[in-house]
């Protein structure tokens, strides 16, 4: 396990992006709970992108721009709808006192979609994970699994720390009725922003 391998997924996990704002919106709305449900969900969204880099399907991805496109423009899709829905519905933002099971499997199944279309983390665990395995080392395979699961954790563990400082000051934001309505206005926005980042996106 090398330093550059670990300060690489450090800085590309820290780096705001879908999963983390929308990890941020769980603990503001439901509180510490909902934010490390939030935030294992996504890092189980980024199971698929892993099995398809380590069985080749990243491969092909890569190759066919269609692939991609459809991919991509579904997390775009997405994306938008999880805009919409901050904004039309109150309760995608709302305070909620503690987390139902039905509540935390909302978030988990919306966490892992968010993850799990975005086709540009197949694409970078395709070019990332080579460059620290080299297929010619004997159980290359087992290597590339693990230092996936040491991005896995990291994920977890650096969205959960996100999350838990968002809830940790729920109590302060979530009391004034205008700053949620702000809040969900910036949280939907911010959507809108990476979908269009993810848009313009090209392998």
């Amino acid at each position: 396990m090398s330093i550059a391998f670990l300060l690489t997924t450090l800085v590309v996990v820290a780096t705001p992006g879908t999963g983390v704002v929308y990890t941020l919106a769980a603990g503001l709305s439901r509180g510490r709970r909902a934010s490390v449900v939030a935030a294992l969900g996504c890092t189980l969204g980024i199971v698929p992108h892993v099995l398809a880099t380590v069985t080749g399907l990243a491969a092909l991805l890569n190759a066919s721009a269609a692939a991609f496109q459809v991919l991509k423009y579904a997390g775009v899709a997405y994306l938008l709808y999880m805009a919409w829905a901050t904004v039309r519905d109150k309760d995608a933002i709302a305070v909620e006192e503690g987390t139902t099971l039905d509540s935390a499997r909302q978030v988990v199944v919306r966490a892992v979609l968010i993850n799990i279309l975005n086709p540009k983390l197949t694409i970078f665990f395709f070019a990332f994970l080579p460059q620290f395995v080299s297929p010619h080392e004997p159980h290359a395979l087992i290597r590339m699994l693990a230092l996936s699961g040491v991005f896995m954790l990291a994920t977890f563990l650096v969205f959960a720390a996100y999350g838990v400082l968002a809830a940790s000051v729920r109590s302060h934001v979530t009391s004034r009725p205008r700053v949620m309505t702000w809040l969900r206005r910036s949280f939907a926005g911010s959507f809108v922003a990476l979908g269009a980042k993810l848009a313009l996106t090209t392998k």
